[in-house]
């Protein structure tokens, strides 16, 4: 499976424009699946605006990521906040995984942060579940930024199938070093591919740190190949992985921790090998 990681800084505020950046960058490095960061249409410091800004169920901007994503036959893994189809009046932090066929799956945000300067909890209603989402026929966990320091997220995505976890991810400077330190330790724990995109920029003093990277199913760095590409700034870049979603299933019979994890009781079944 070929991904295009591309590590970004959105207009802030402006979803038409990046919605029009997503269609240029899709055109220029055809991929199977374009991931873009989290709250890559509208920009992360969008405050009060998000209200204004979020996507609808069938709005014309969830149109236009269909025709993108049907045109480019990539699957577009975008991040967005998303007006709450079961309590209105509320938005969440969501990442949504557009099809070539328009289906369109959404994982929202479970852990906001509160804490420093973000105040996530102010506009966002998280989720208390993950399940993981089908994409060219592959079973992909979805999952955003401070979703990852909580290990439990990953096993359950894991453990329900997951072959490929991708997170999205609008982190800062400060918070890089965890960031890779954590994620292939996710990896490690559930014997899976982990896909890491951060956005890059700056936003009201907020400086994000980029990073995007991959590591394999035993938490190894794979090579990331720069894709060129006219017009970026100098901190942002597109890159290229071809990740094996099939690497789990080997590997998982020589480090069987789902195995033993499901093993106890209450736990799901693990996936088969």
């Amino acid at each position: 499976m070929r991904l295009l990681l591309a590590q970004l800084a959105p207009r802030l505020g402006d979803v038409a424009a990046n919605v029009e950046r997503i269609r240029s960058v899709v055109q220029a490095a055809p991929a199977d699946l374009a991931i873009f960061p989290e709250l890559y249409l509208t920009g992360y410091r969008v405050g009060d605006h998000v209200h204004r800004l979020a996507l609808r169920d069938g709005d014309a901007t969830t149109a236009q990521l269909r025709a993108i994503a049907r045109e480019s036959r990539a699957t577009l893994i975008v991040g967005a906040p998303l007006v709450s189809p079961q309590r209105p009046g509320e938005v969440q932090n969501a990442v949504l995984a557009v099809r070539p066929d328009g289906e369109v799956h959404v994982q929202v945000k479970r852990y906001l942060p509160n804490f420093g300067p973000f105040e996530e909890g102010a506009h966002f209603t998280p989720t208390d579940e993950s399940h993981p989402v089908p994409v060219a026929a592959r079973s992909v966990g979805l999952q955003i930024c401070y979703d990852t320091f909580f290990p439990e997220v990953s096993r359950a995505l894991a453990l329900e199938g997951a072959e490929l976890l991708v997170v999205v991810s609008a982190s800062p400077v400060t918070s890089a070093a965890l960031f890779a330190r954590l994620l292939p330790a996710r990896a490690i724990e559930n014997s899976l591919p982990v896909v890491f995109v951060n956005r890059v920029g700056v936003e009201d003093g907020y400086v994000f740190a980029g990073g995007s990277a991959a590591w394999d199913a035993r938490g190894e760095s794979m090579t990331l190949t720069r894709v060129d590409s006219a017009g970026l700034a100098p901190e942002e870049g597109l890159f290229r992985v071809d990740v094996d979603p099939t690497e789990s299933a080997r590997w998982r019979p020589f480090r069987p921790v789902l195995r033993d994890v499901a093993m106890r009781p209450g736990v799901p079944p693990a996936p088969a090998a």
